[in-house]
């Protein structure tokens, strides 16, 4: 499909014209720059993060409240970040099973990328991505990170609202947590709380942002996403959070950060890391390798 009829059936409304783009965008091919560049957004759909440790439950979280959603009439667009396969660079899509019930939904679009090495539990093209999907007129737009711990702080960077799925078997941990990933919440979800330990595990986690020096009086809902519990709860705390957002700074602060990282990524794409492994192998060899002198050399 030649770009202007893409552009023009995307403008239409077009599923097919919207995943070409997506795909033309993720892999940086001929004409990904114009999309860009060229489509507008609908409105500033907000983007709703899915962060939390592997078997937290986020997939069944996010295929619970889309449900919840799709009944009140909202189109939904779900990036699903899945692990790299270590053999063609592709995402392993074993969590989206969860969410078979909604491939087929006219409302729903579900889209599964890969991380291709990108640390974090998001992938690198993540934020143009959903630049196109704000285009396409989506009501929300969620994203569920891969699931790899502590470190998976870039989605508070990328998402309006960050959502924290834990387990009860994590109330012990909860002191060690609060760096990294737990410090990064909007809403904390305490899923699984049919188990031992839930209600200890929430009044911990009460405590803890009870001292935070935020606005936003952070919540924690205790949920089982298997039954719906607790969903229509983490919807209205979205939406309060969201109302909150609209006049608030954090919104540029998300922005900026957002373009800082794009500028990141466009200042360092020409750079070729096989060829910097060989000056500094040879350099190593030559024994008076410095690390801020060929960094310095390389910014010149």
């Amino acid at each position: 499909m030649e770009l202007p009829l893409l552009l023009q059936e995307f403008n239409n409304g077009n599923i097919r014209a919207l995943a070409r783009s997506v795909s033309l965008v993720e892999n940086e091919s001929i004409g990904f720059e114009t999309i860009l560049t060229t489509l507008q957004p609908k409105q500033l759909a907000p983007v709703i993060g899915f962060t939390g440790a592997p078997g937290a439950g986020k997939s069944s979280l996010v295929n619970a409240l889309t449900t919840h959603w799709v009944k009140q009439n909202k189109k939904l667009a779900i990036i699903a970040i899945d692990p790299t396969s270590p053999f063609n660079f592709g995402s392993l899509l074993g969590d989206r099973i969860r969410m078979l019930e909604h491939f087929n939904n006219e409302q729903v679009y579900i889209r599964s990328m890969a991380t291709r090495g990108s640390l974090g539990g998001l992938c690198g093209k993540i934020i143009e991505v959903v630049q196109v999907l704000q285009c396409f007129g989506f009501d929300y737009i969620i994203i569920e990170t891969v699931g790899v711990g502590q470190s998976e702080v870039e989605i508070a960077g990328i998402a309006d609202t960050s959502i924290v799925v834990v387990v009860p078997e994590s109330g012990d941990e909860v002191q060690t947590l609060k760096s990294g990933v737990m410090e990064i919440a909007d809403i904390f979800v305490v899923n699984k709380s049919d188990r031992e330990g839930a209600e200890t595990m929430a009044i911990n986690l009460k405590k803890m942002v009870h001292d935070s020096l935020t606005p936003w009086q952070i919540p924690v809902i205790q949920g089982m996403a298997t039954q719906n519990k607790g969903i229509e709860e983490l919807a209205r705390a979205i939406e309060l959070h969201q109302n909150i957002l609209q006049n608030h700074e954090r919104r540029a602060i998300l922005l900026a950060e957002k373009a800082l990282l794009l500028i990141q990524q466009q200042k360092v794409k020409h750079f070729n890391r096989k060829k910097m492994e060989e000056e500094i192998k040879t350099l190593l060899s030559q024994n008076h390798f410095n690390l801020y002198v060929y960094v310095r050399s390389k910014l010149i």
